[in-house]
């Protein structure tokens, strides 16, 4: 089995799979500005195993899975490596839509999201879900590890209702996973409060103890690459994940550009456009992109209003000629 995770450097740098966010679009745009030294690994949106299993369903999900030819080029340029992130809770589903991604698409490997907080998915007894369901956690994860000869890696955090860690990644170790993802918060915290970065080091400790050839990467509030490497050093993680964070700053993983001017900013504003519009068309709704333009108008004058202007616009055509108006242009 070719396992990538193996051969990446110390630290690494992920972008976290977002719904809505990480597609082949953002997941180009992100790459596209990133200094590869500091960008290794990027991933999927959530599929869902059972979508993925249903005969019409698939069409739609399958989506999530999509990478233009352009994203595909530009990975292999710079080396970045490409997730798929499944979802569901039936071990015999993962076992098949596992192999099926492995013989149809090409991706680097598969990670397992028992992570997601949202209440509905966690009362179908999925996702965080599987942190109080350990024999069935295993069980998926052991059946995934069994249906390819990709790396499995599983993303996840400290509990429900309470802190969980050292139990938790202790029962995950038991599968020799090739990476676990650790995000530093409960469950019930949603993205409110601080992660807290203390359990992501006691999760690295039993990693060391129980399975120290698993990759550990720490999630949670990291601002910038600086405060990444000191984290690592000051926790003992290989890597750091980030997520909300790529909402504050697209640039985050090129440090040597964190302060775009206005031109640069709408420059990439209509770079992402139009390639959201090449690849999804009227397939997805534009409204989708409005959360991205809200990145890109800030930090200078007229963005205000700009902004406000962006946030109407029904068409490609629209956005278009709103930026290419001289009042916003320099």
């Amino acid at each position: 089995m070719s396992n990538f995770w193996e051969l990446l450097p110390k630290p690494f740098f992920a972008l976290a799979p977002m719904e809505d966010v990480t597609d082949t679009v953002f997941r180009e745009i992100v790459a596209g500005i990133a200094d590869p030294e500091y960008l290794q690994v990027l991933f999927t949106e959530f599929t869902s195993v059972d979508g993925m299993n249903h005969p019409v369903g698939k069409i739609r999900v399958g989506e999530r899975l999509f990478v233009s030819e352009s994203e595909r080029n530009l990975l292999k340029q710079k080396n970045i490596r490409l997730i798929a992130q499944i979802w569901g809770k039936r071990p015999e589903l993962y076992f098949k839509i596992a192999r099926e991604i492995t013989q149809e698409y090409d991706f680097d490997g598969l990670d397992i999201n028992m992570g997601c907080p949202v209440k509905k998915v966690v009362k179908n007894g999925c996702c965080s879900a599987l942190i109080d369901q350990p024999s069935l956690a295993k069980e998926i994860i052991l059946a995934t590890k069994e249906a390819t000869h990709l790396p499995v890696s599983v993303k996840t955090r400290t509990g429900l209702k309470a802190h969980n860690t050292e139990e938790w990644i202790a029962t995950l170790m038991e599968t020799k996973p090739a990476a676990v993802i650790l995000h530093g918060r409960m469950q019930k915290q949603q993205s409110e409060g601080l992660a807290d970065w203390d359990e992501i080091a006691k999760g690295a400790k039993i990693r060391n103890q129980h399975s120290p050839e698993t990759k550990f990467i720490g999630n949670g509030d990291v601002i910038s690459i600086s405060q990444g490497i000191e984290y690592t050093e000051k926790y003992g993680v290989d890597g750091i994940m980030i997520g909300r964070g790529i909402f504050h700053n697209p640039w985050f993983f090129n440090p040597n550009q964190q302060f775009p001017d206005k031109s640069e900013k709408l420059k990439q504003l209509l770079v992402h456009t139009k390639l959201f519009e090449k690849n999804w068309g009227d397939l997805k709704n534009i409204n989708i992109l409005k959360r991205f333009y809200k990145i890109y108008t800030n930090d200078f004058a007229g963005a205000a209003g700009l902004r406000a202007l962006l946030m109407e616009a029904k068409t490609y055509a629209e956005v278009y000629q709103i930026i290419h108006n001289e009042q916003f242009m320099d």
